[in-house]
Formats: C-alpha cells, sequence, structure tokens
C-alpha cells in the first residue's frame, strides 16, 4: 500500500473551525485528527471523550497554512522527500502544497509537482505535493517500510538549523514587516517649539 487511507481525508480536511458540540469551552478549535476514524477534524474535549485510545495527530498553523509536526507524522507515515522547516524551535512539514510566485534566479532546488522553491535537495513542498507524484508515477511511498529516498535531516547541523530557522521565519512573517517607505526621514536634533506670538 503506497498511500494508507487517512491520508486523502487529512489532506482535505478543514481545521481550525470552533467545535460545533462545545463552542463555548476555551480550547474549541478543531486541529486534531483521528488515523482511525478517518473524518472530520475535532477539538481537544473531543479526543478525550470520543477519541481516547486512537492514533490522533495535532494540526497547527504556519502562515495560515496547516502544518504537522514531523515527531508526529513519521511514527505513521514515510516522509522522505518531503522539505521540512523548523518553527517555534520545532521541526514541521506542510499538509498541503502553497501558492508562490514563479521561482527567481539562483533556485537550485524545486518541488516536482508545483515548482515551489526549497531550502534544501528534497523532492517536495508539501505532503499533498508527494500523494501527486505517488498518483501520477508511483516512484514515491508513504509506506514505513520503504526508505529508499533522502530521509529529512534528522541530525542537521547548527548551521543548517540557523539558516532553516531563518528562512521559515522569514515566511512566517513575509507580509507583517515591510521596509519602511523610501522617502520616509528621520528628524534630526531636538524639536524646538515655536515662539509664543506676543
Amino acid at each position: 500500500m503506497l498511500v494508507p487511507p487517512w491520508l486523502e481525508p487529512l489532506l482535505n480536511t478543514s481545521f481550525f473551525n470552533v467545535c460545533r458540540i462545545h463552542e463555548d469551552a476555551a480550547r474549541s478549535e478543531c486541529n486534531m485528527f483521528c488515523l482511525d476514524c478517518n473524518c472530520d477534524a475535532f477539538c481537544f474535549y473531543c479526543r478525550s471523550s470520543r477519541h481516547k485510545d486512537h492514533q490522533v495527530i495535532q494540526i497547527r498553523r504556519s502562515s495560515y497554512h496547516d502544518v504537522v509536526r514531523v515527531g508526529e507524522i513519521q511514527k505513521v507515515l514515510n516522509i522522505s522527500g518531503v522539505q521540512t522547516y523548523v518553527i517555534n524551535s520545532a521541526r514541521v512539514l506542510f499538509l498541503n502544497e502553497r501558492p508562490q510566485p514563479k521561482s527567481g534566479k539562483g533556485v537550485v532546488h524545486i518541488c516536482e509537482i508545483c515548482g515551489r522553491s526549497l531550502l534544501d535537495p528534497f523532492r517536495f513542498c508539501s505532503l499533498g505535493c508527494k500523494l501527486v507524484r505517488i498518483k501520477r508515477n508511483g516512484d514515491a511511498s508513504f509506506a514505513l517500510d520503504d526508505r529508499n529516498e533522502a530521509m529529512p535531516m534528522e541530525g542537521a547541523s547548527r548551521e543548517q538549523e540557523e539558516k532553516l530557522r531563518e528562512s521559515s521565519q522569514q515566511d512566517m512573517y513575509q507580509d507583517s514587516h515591510l521596509p519602511p517607505p523610501s522617502n520616509a526621514r528621520r528628524r534630526k536634533g531636538i524639536p524646538h517649539r515655536a515662539p509664543f506670538g506676543s
């Protein structure tokens, strides 16, 4: 089996909506997915009541896109070939492709499916792109016992970690930190009050 039966429902699920059952509770956003039940997203309270002994993964957000921690997903899925990022001190990967303008000059690594520029020599930018490749060609796999592709850098050097962290933070905050307009001027010296009229 190249693709587990829960993967496509996971990639097509809409996360971070308010739970209809626990909408008045504090932790009521639906950011969990059960690999055993294979159904809609659910909240923290639904997990403890309906999915107590099931295999559950938590979905997180980065730049308005869904991510999952590598430590959680690699226990159930072969994620080799998928670009990983360090965000908030945790290594994550994106569930689905993210729109990106055409790659500029000097881009060495790109996703085989959507053409998104990648930091390292990986094949895919997300689990969704790897799934598309498997369906088209069958030359990749999500099976845990099939690890012939390049594995993500578990023991990346400190320099590589810093590079990943910087680029992921730039990606996370690219819209919120715009440079000041070029015609903005700083005042020089101490401001003086206009003289009082007589």
